[in-house]
């Protein structure tokens, strides 16, 4: 009971916003597939489809009934085990101009990954983002997008545990593609493979958009409920549940 006492303090300390960091809403890290399977047309369709949403009315009122009124967001692409790379460093998101100002950046950014799918790489380079960010958010999101399954790189359970284990949430949004799309590592669905294997965290969840026509409405919806989630994350929440 004293060690408890003792150690409360520490983890609300944890949880308080240095003088260095600004206070936010939510920290979100959108990590999207990159892979050889999506080809330069449908990156593009893929990076408008989260330009859209993020400065969609629906997704600035989720932002403006937070707290804080004020969310961070970076966007990621990734591929293979060495290929992940920032494409938005983190912006503060609290009006329509900031929303459309970090969409003209992400459509105008050049492709910078290849490789095939490593889901694990993705997770553990969006979690040291939010790691070492200057942001302190309430919630802690990492928003994983993919068309295919685990394939190389670090141990899928190990990454997912440990960033778990940093109160950071992982959302996610299956794409199926055309003829079915990918199988899972042992021949499963791909959506069984992302709830099993990929989600996890306070009030995870995934999505799935049937083709890639779909793919820009799935994320406006899905969005929207990761801005307007009141529920705490990070490493109070993580350290006292």
């Amino acid at each position: 009971m004293h060690r408890a006492l003792l150690i409360l303090p520490l983890l609300l300390f944890t949880a308080t916003p240095s003088p260095a960091q600004e206070a936010v809403d939510l920290e979100l890290v959108f990590a999207a597939d990159g892979s050889g399977s999506i080809d330069d047309e449908e990156m593009a369709l893929q990076r408008a489809g989260y330009a859209a949403a993020l400065a969609h009315p629906k997704v600035l009122a989720a932002i403006r009934g937070g707290y804080l009124q004020k969310i961070a967001v970076a966007f990621v692409e990734w591929a293979a085990p060495e290929s992940q790379h920032t494409i938005v460093d983190w912006t503060v998101i609290e009006d329509e101009a900031s929303a459309r100002a970090f969409g003209a950046k992400l459509m105008a950014a050049p492709r910078a990954v290849w490789g095939s799918n490593s889901i694990s790489n993705a997770i553990h380079y969006s979690a040291n983002l939010i790691e070492t960010n200057e942001f302190e958010g309430t919630r802690k999101v990492i928003d994983v997008s993919g068309d295919g399954p685990q394939r190389n790189g670090r141990p899928l359970e190990l990454v997912r545990q440990t960033t778990l284990l940093k109160g950071i949430t992982i959302n996610a949004l299956v794409v199926i593609s055309e003829g079915g799309g990918y199988p899972g590592p042992s021949g499963e669905p791909l959506s069984e493979h992302y709830a099993n294997d990929v989600i996890g965290g306070a009030g995870a969840f995934m999505m799935t958009a049937e083709s890639r026509d779909e793919f820009a409405d799935a994320i406006l919806r899905k969005l929207i409920l990761e801005v307007a989630d009141a529920r705490q994350t990070g490493r109070l929440a993580a350290n006292t549940e």
